[in-house]
């Protein structure tokens, strides 16, 4: 579990990330899953976007995906969704965050 101090540091991290997925109306697919599963594994914090068609909104986007990931919904501001989860073998944050 990510403290608020935690969540804070990484929101911050986050604002200057491009959005690397977008999720329309073909919702969340195993195959999307399986792409954000490597992402966050290669950099532990991403940035996702939902699109209007969307059949989700983006609070149940987040919500569903890091219940599938194991990951943490760090933020979720208008369509965008920020999410963490610790890297197994790349590790960008973890450091940082264990001293915070």
């Amino acid at each position: 579990m990510i403290t608020s101090k935690q969540r804070a540091f990484l929101r911050g991290k986050a604002n200057d990330m491009d959005t690397i997925f977008q999720i329309g109306k073909g919702g969340l697919g195993d195959n999307l899953i399986k792409q954000l599963y490597d992402a966050l594994e290669a950099r532990e914090l991403i940035k996702i976007r939902t699109l209007e068609n969307c059949e989700y909104t983006p609070r149940e986007a987040a919500d569903e995906i890091s219940e599938r990931l194991g990951a943490d919904v760090i933020s979720v501001v208008g369509y965008r969704i920020v999410l963490y989860r610790e890297s197994r073998t790349k590790k960008n944050y973890s450091l940082m965050i264990k001293h915070i």
